[in-house]
């Protein structure tokens, strides 16, 4: 079991570290999920790349790993009912075709946050 955890660990953190990486390589990709009512979206995509790159980091030493897997469940709740839960009801009010992508996407937030609270008690 836990060679699976340490797979499981590195996966997570290679995650993050690409998805942040992604953010900062084609912020145009997330400028549509961003809230009009949010200011400066390109600022906030890089910062929130970053963020992430940050936290996947954080994750491998021990010594972090509990933090940054709280900050990234903390990261997750706060994009789901910011940003992923109104994006969907405005898709779904102006009938954009991204509709149900956006709402197969919902499910994922809570699978990413149980992966991630698998590490919040490491020692």
């Amino acid at each position: 079991m836990k060679k699976v955890k340490i797979i499981l660990l590195y996966l997570l953190a290679a995650f993050y570290f690409l998805m942040g990486l992604m953010h900062l390589i084609k912020p145009e990709q997330y400028d549509a999920m961003m809230p009009s009512w949010l200011p400066s979206h390109s600022l906030l995509i890089l910062l929130s790349g970053v963020a992430e790159i940050a936290l996947a980091v954080l994750l491998i030493p021990l010594k972090t790993r509990a933090m940054s897997a709280q900050l990234i469940i903390v990261m997750l709740l706060v994009f789901f009912f910011v940003i992923h839960i109104p994006q969907s009801v405005d898709y779904y009010r102006t009938g954009n075709e991204n509709f149900t992508a956006s709402i197969i996407r919902l499910p994922f937030q809570f699978l990413l946050i149980a992966w991630a609270w698998l590490f919040i008690k490491d020692k």
